[in-house]
């Protein structure tokens, strides 16, 4: 047997342990990475490590670590009272509303992740204080994101722009911008009748207090405390404000920017944040950079590009531009999105040139099939969905992401090869 297959199989192990023992699956698949690494792929600690994602680790800790102080003095409370101010009270509006604002922030310039970590937190604490699904505010807040994600001017539109340019491939802005921004409109969408989103129309803050059942004047007295700005909310929001500029305008790292704002909102206000760093949510930091270190592993050996190229010889074009959907799908939902549409567009290349497939439908269907599936809670943005989620059992909504994020892989990559690749765009 391959060592390629031997990686795979120990992933598929990895998963079935870890889902029927309840062990962090990160735990799981460090010592993964740690076995096939030495055993089969030969590599040593550098080369095992070389797949630890230390920027995430950064963006998870502090983006959870700033938030957390954010909880704990009032700042979020404010924000969510600020968003029902803005919608006039109807609670139905505000997932569109957090679905709009991350496709903006991504359709001028942000990254993804760095939209989602931005957004996240409020909209995931919006949606406790009011018993909202978190899994139906945390996919609007994802699928928003990549609604945005490939505007001409965004940052994955230039990235896959530029690759097709590079390639001598015909493309088109436009298509690749409104495939992916419709295709998540819908799922979006299906998602919020699915997951209680109608139940929500007729729910507001004048029918139904402050939405945890207490008295009216209790919810009263609860409205007028998160309407007040103190000097510590003013700061935190000011910090919150330096954090987008930075990721936006300064084009910093998120998860440094936000430790180090964390860290001076700490030496200000002791008291507020001092549980803040036992509020990281560690497990599914553990969780995800397990994971993904065992994909990095993967990576190391070759098993991407084994499985890329086996799909590649396929003289079947529609039935190898399927399965590059595919693979495209379940490869993002583990490892960047980015690096796998840059290594697969060009794997295209040949039976593209063949003129039996259009170029614009199969770049914008290997595009949207590598993007919509950053809801599985092993990408980074659905890692920060499930860290950003206060008062919710974690195990429990983990499975629900991983869930639906599978739900995702298996049907949008046939979705849009049916609707973009085999008509012929292109």
């Amino acid at each position: 047997m391959s060592a390629e297959l031997i990686s795979i199989l120990v992933l598929v192990v990895v998963f079935v342990i870890a889902t029927t023992r309840s062990i962090n699956m990160g735990a799981l698949a460090f010592a993964a990475a740690f076995g096939v690494g030495e055993l089969v792929a030969d590599l040593d600690a550098d080369g095992i490590f070389a797949g630890f994602p230390g920027d995430l680790f950064v963006v998870l800790v502090g983006v959870t670590y700033l938030f957390a102080i954010a909880r704990a003095n009032g700042t979020t409370d404010w924000l969510v009272h600020a968003a029902i101010r803005l919608v006039r009270g109807r609670i139905a509006l505000i997932p569109w509303v957090m679905f709009a604002i991350t496709g903006a922030l991504t359709a001028i310039g942000a990254v993804s992740p760095a939209a989602v970590a931005i957004v996240a937190p409020i909209a995931l604490s919006f949606a406790a204080r009011y018993g909202i699904s978190p899994l139906l505010m945390g996919a609007l807040v994802v699928h928003g994101a990549q609604a945005g994600g490939f505007s001409p001017i965004s940052i994955y539109g230039s990235i896959v722009n530029g690759v097709v340019e590079r390639e001598n491939l015909p493309g088109n802005e436009l298509v690749l911008f409104f495939a992916s921004l419709v295709v998540n409109l819908i799922i979006a969408a299906v998602v919020f009748v699915l997951f209680g989103g109608l139940k929500l129309r007729g729910r507001d803050l004048g029918t139904e207090g402050d939405g945890d059942g207490k008295d009216g004047s209790t919810a009263g007295d609860l409205a007028a405390d998160a309407a007040r700005l103190t000097p510590a909310r003013t700061a935190t929001l000011t910090a919150l404000a330096a954090l987008v500029a930075a990721v936006l305008v300064f084009d910093l790292d998120a998860g440094l920017s936000a430790i180090t704002l964390a860290v001076i909102l700490s030496a200000f206000w002791p008291d507020a944040s001092r549980k803040a760093v036992g509020e990281v949510a560690w497990p599914t930091v553990l969780l995800i950079c397990g994971v993904l270190t065992y994909v990095g592993v993967l990576e190391e050996m070759g098993t991407i590009d084994y499985a890329g190229n086996a799909v590649g010889d396929i003289g079947v074009p529609l039935l190898a531009a399927v399965l590059l959907c595919y693979i495209a799908a379940i490869i993002s939902a583990f490892a960047s999105s980015v690096g796998i549409m840059g290594a697969l567009i060009p794997l295209a290349v040949p039976f593209l040139a063949q003129g039996e497939i259009g170029a614009v439908g199969m770049i914008a269907a290997l595009a949207v099939s590598a993007t919509v599936v950053d809801v599985s809670p092993f990408s980074t943005n659905g890692a920060l969905v499930l860290a950003a989620a206060p008062d919710v059992d974690r195990e429990r909504f983990f499975r629900q992401l991983m869930v639906y994020g599978g739900i995702v892989v298996a049907v949008v990559p046939a979705a849009v090869w049916l609707v973009l690749v085999v008509p012929g765009f292109g």
